[in-house]
């Protein structure tokens, strides 16, 4: 198990933890909560070694292997998949030791290391990384795409598979939702349910935590308080506990003023001073309790429209993509809807679908690319992108983009009116002026918000608003939006938010956008069976692998008779060119299957101990067989191939 005994971490000036103990069983997963700069990330540099506590003790099973997502950004031109691989440490070490057994001939070496290859599950270890890719919203033609031609988001993807890869009795998730969508979320948290090893996670999500957690760990004030539950059972105990708190500190201050009301009364008092005195001593021994101070709440909410369109936007054949250098890419089309005053819309759809580009091109930051999109008359639409927070200028205030929007959107407002307004946003004194460049991203979001607010929109098109929100921010956001008398539009993979705020959606999927029929409950069951079909795919040998399942069609219309017969002598045909293929196919699937028999076999005989004169050679077969099945592999993909474009 992990425990921590009193321990004391600074970081500068600042005591992220002061003498703070917890205790974590083997195989619990726990939620690591508590406000931005609590010093939670700090807390997981000081379990893996990074930073080391100034007092106190930290214990971790020796022997424990650990997983975490790496913060930086890779560059490499490794495949996706390949890259995926090396965060398998022990597979990765295992092959180390064959490559280094090989070169030096020793057949000992190369039977261990084929041994070790065995536990480390080798043999499916590429179709596992694939899985684990596509479940995190990767195309099959991304599969093997170097890594340097993804962008950001997609890379951060990246890590968090290769710290899945990684078999590990420790796993330290740090915000692995933050550049996911719903369909990877749903997903993720899946996976995770299944993972049997340690898990401490932090997120400002709640129903991901709700889903995964069974323990909290709550850091405040530098202390570690543990409680049994998930998020939503720490909140209510938490709750019952302040109150106690309140009380018990409540009646110990009335005692101790009583005590100290003896002491001022009496202590000049030659006959009452020695109980004077010891009243003294009893207020010296007493343990003062802490009032309870909680973090104050962050509230706000959007203006009152000036007006209110009805409809305020109609979609009429509507097509909507991006211009590229080889000519314009339509993701959607034939949108046929409207938008009326006071819906609030949750959009749904799987990543590259569609849903940004929609409502891009609904807020005129790109340009229709066919149909018609007609906007209400005083359509006014306050507008937070993804990108949103890249867009802000890096090297001036708050302050300073507050006056540039009264000046060029409106509406006009003098700077104590502005500083005023942005300190409803917690943005008081100096903080107007400091540069955004040095905010935190939870800062820099609820600038933005504030910009927004300040427009006084009549419809809010929200694109992952919450990405850099803190649970408390989040809460905040909830509520201004349902009283909040304009139109929504909402992408965001914060189901929390999803099921306050929405009361429809829109199905963005195959290029059409339709209405959804369920709730976010049907969405996410049917976002969880793609995931196995796509994972149970991905896991099967070449060798058995099914030809892809089409959606469900209408019976085609029959054919001519003079069409079937030109169709059944071109299959037949086809079949007769391609049986040689075939038949070599079908002969290599008995070889591999053979081959897996018996490398089965040898490893069975080393596992119970073969011979020393005999473990050489046994070496040598295993690597041997393992050879001749990459080639076969290789070939029997070959041979596919050949007869798929001869079908075409």
């Amino acid at each position: 198990m992990i425990t921590l005994r009193d321990i004391t971490l600074r970081r500068g000036v600042k005591v992220v933890l002061d003498n703070a103990s917890a205790t974590l069983q083997p195989g619990e997963k726990i939620g690591l909560v508590g406000r931005n700069g609590a010093g939670k990330s700090s807390l997981f540099a000081l379990l893996t070694g990074r930073l080391s506590n100034d007092r106190g003790e930290v214990e971790v099973p020796k022997h424990w292997r650990r997983s975490e997502v790496a913060q930086n950004m890779p560059e490499t031109d490794d495949g996706a998949t390949d890259y995926v691989l090396q965060g398998d440490l022990t597979l990765v070490a295992a092959r180390v030791a064959l490559a280094e057994a090989e070169a030096a001939e020793d057949g000992h070496a190369m039977a261990d290391a084929h041994a070790a290859l065995a536990d480390a599950g080798a043999f499916d270890a590429r179709s596992r990384a694939r899985a684990l890719l596509m479940g995190l919203g990767f195309k099959t033609e991304q599969l093997d795409a170097p890594v340097n031609s993804f962008s950001g988001g997609w890379r951060m993807r990246l890590q968090l598979a290769r710290a899945l890869m990684c078999p590990a009795e420790l796993m330290l998730l740090d915000e692995p939702t933050n550049h996911l969508d719903l369909d990877a979320l749903v997903w993720l948290e899946a996976w995770l349910q299944r993972y049997d090893g340690t898990l401490i996670i932090i997120s400002h999500d709640r129903e991901f935590l709700d889903a995964i957690t069974k323990v909290t760990l709550h850091l405040d004030e530098g202390k570690l308080v543990r409680y049994g539950g998930n998020y939503t059972s720490f909140e209510t105990q938490r709750a019952e506990r302040m109150v106690l708190q309140q009380a018990a500190y409540a009646k110990q201050q009335e005692k101790v003023a009583h005590l100290q009301k003896f002491i001022d009364r009496f202590k000049a008092k030659a006959s009452k001073a020695k109980q004077a005195q010891s009243r003294v001593k009893a207020l010296e021994r007493m343990e003062k309790l802490a009032p309870v101070l909680a973090s104050a709440d962050f509230n706000f909410e959007f203006r009152e429209p000036l007006n209110l369109p009805n409809p305020m936007l109609m979609f009429d054949e509507l097509s909507a993509g991006y211009r590229t250098d080889e000519g314009d890419k339509i993701i959607v089309r034939g949108v046929d809807r409207s938008v009326l005053a006071g819906q609030r819309i949750g959009i749904l759809g799987a990543n590259g679908q569609g849903k940004s580009t929609l409502v891009k091109t609904i807020a005129r930051a790109q340009s229709p690319m066919g149909g018609k999109l007609t906007e209400g008359k005083g359509l006014s639409i306050g507008y937070f992108a993804q990108q949103e927070l890249d867009v802000l200028r890096l090297d001036e205030g708050p302050l300073e983009h507050m006056v540039r929007l009264a000046r060029e959107v409106g509406p006009q407002g003098r700077e104590q009116e502005l500083r005023d307004f942005l300190g409803q946003f917690r943005f008081t004194g100096d903080m107007v002026n400091q540069q955004v460049g040095s905010l935190s991203g939870g800062e820099k979001a609820r600038l933005v918000l504030a910009m927004l607010v300040w427009q006084r929109p009549n419809l809010l098109l929200l694109d992952e608003p919450t990405n850099h929100l803190d649970l408390n921010t989040r809460e905040a956001l909830s509520l201004a939006l349902n009283e909040f008398e304009g139109t929504v539009m909402l992408v965001s993979h914060d189901r929390a938010l999803l099921r306050e705020v929405c009361d429809e959606f829109w199905l963005v999927a195959d290029g059409k956008v339709k209405p959804f029929d369920g709730d976010l409950d049907d969405y996410q069951r049917w976002l969880l069976e793609q995931s196995k079909e796509a994972a149970r795919a991905a896991k099967k040998q070449p060798a058995a692998a099914p030809a892809p399942v089409a959606a469900p069609k209408a019976a085609p219309v029959p054919a001519p008779r003079e069409d079937r017969k030109a169709s059944g002598q071109a299959r037949a045909k086809l079949a007769e060119q391609t049986r040689p293929l075939r038949k070599e196919m079908e002969a290599i699937d008995k070889r591999m299957h053979a081959l897996a028999e018996e490398r089965a076999g040898i490893e069975a005989q080393l596992a119970d101990g073969a011979a020393a004169s005999a473990i050489a050679e046994m070496g040598k077969r295993l690597k041997a067989i393992a050879d001749q099945l990459e080639a076969d592999e290789m070939r029997w993909l070959e041979l596919g191939e050949q007869i798929e474009a001869m079908s075409a």
